[in-house]
């Protein structure tokens, strides 16, 4: 695991090489290790790879040495995560661009990134409504004294409003920033800042001392998704970051609530759009809310009693019972099956794939496997 650190580093400072991308190089190798270690042509296999892009990474491979890279890191960076370490969240995991580097400052509970105890996201417009202020405080407030942790953005409005409620109610909650950990923005928000330091934490995808850039909010978006079971979108114009976030959430397979509001209000715009295409609506009721989102399943909870189809499995070949003991009575992403088994990635899924016409093995979304 500490080697395979090293590597998600290196192979994050090269340009042209993107999480998705990253995520096909593992998926392709089994290791980062194994593809910094590969030819030009054999890069060349994988999906996304073109000629120029090739040609920009071979040379910078050649500069970098990843170990010696790790430790000067570490020395600017003292806290981060990457696929290769247990801690990293693992409902983030389960994306198709999990950040490599995701930095993190404050009061880190385990529960959260292994996805026991429940994730939302709550997010809107920097400009709410009394209306919006009203309801994002209410439903924040009864998420944080149910057990959920809130996850949003950090900026202006909704995101300020749901962090406060959230603290205020004796919860917990974490901010996700399109900045370095160590960067407040905006300014005005270094109080609040402060406060989630000792009452959640802050994360990033990008190193110490990143200044804010527009290009990346909308790109951070999709961490709040990744991180939640459900996003709430409060208040929201049309063309709104929220919008954003909302529809990295249906893609990643997630909840989508939004709370509906008067046709003529310029700030629901964007929430009856969501209403129109599918999310469920935000009720009166927030019991009723919080008995939905209760009853979204926590990972990998299944029954681990053995049925009598289990019982009666048949007799495999040694590879395909390597794979099916990795698994367990888990489910598990495609690369931590690749990881228990010390098997090569093509291998893992030519198994996989036997194992699921027999009827062995389903696969979940985001390339997560369980035994049926």
């Amino acid at each position: 695991m500490g080697e395979e650190r090293a590597y998600w580093l290196a192979w994050a400072q090269l340009s042209g090489v993107g999480p998705v991308l990253l995520r096909r190089l593992q998926q392709h190798f089994g290791t980062l290790s194994a593809a910094w270690n590969a030819t030009k042509s054999q890069l060349g296999e994988v999906e996304g790879f073109g000629l120029q892009t090739l040609e920009k990474v071979v040379k910078q491979r050649s500069q970098l040495n990843p170990e010696q890279l790790l430790i000067q890191h570490e020395q600017k960076n003292s806290h981060f995560w990457t696929p290769a370490d247990t801690d990293y969240p693992r409902l983030l995991l389960e994306t198709p661009s999990p950040p490599p580097m995701l930095y993190y400052r404050g009061e880190v509970d385990l529960q959260e990134n292994l996805g026991n105890k429940p994730l939302v996201g709550i997010v809107g417009t920097r400009q709410p409504s009394e209306y919006g202020i009203r309801w994002t405080r209410q439903i924040s407030t009864a998420l944080a004294k149910n057990g959920f942790t809130v996850v949003s953005g950090m900026a202006e409005g909704i995101d300020t409003v749901s962090h406060s409620a959230a603290m205020k109610a004796g919860g917990r909650t974490i901010a996700v920033l399109g900045t370095g950990v160590d960067v407040v923005y905006p300014p005005k928000n270094r109080d609040l800042y402060q406060q989630i330091l000792t009452s959640g934490i802050v994360v990033s995808e990008y190193p110490a001392k990143t200044p804010p850039d527009r290009t990346h909010f909308p790109r951070r978006n999709r961490i709040i998704a990744g991180l939640s079971r459900a996003v709430l979108v409060m208040e929201a114009p049309i063309k709104s970051g929220a919008l954003i976030t909302a529809t990295y959430a249906n893609d990643f397979g997630r909840d989508v609530y939004a709370l509906p509001g008067r046709l003529d209000d310029h700030p629901s715009q964007g929430c009856l759009k969501l209403i129109s295409q599918g999310a469920s609506l935000i009720i009166k009721e927030i019991d009723e809310l919080l008995k939905m989102l209760g009853a979204i399943p926590q990972l990998d909870v299944v029954d681990k009693s053995p049925t009598p189809e289990q019982l009666s499995l048949p007799i495999l070949p040694p590879e395909l019972q390597q794979v099916l003991d990795a698994i367990a009575t888990d489910a598990l992403p495609f690369d931590l099956i690749i990881q228990q088994t010390g098997m090569n990635a093509g291998s893992v899924s030519s198994a996989l794939l036997q194992l699921e016409l027999m009827g062995i093995v389903s696969q979940l979304p985001g390339m997560r496997y369980q035994k049926c």
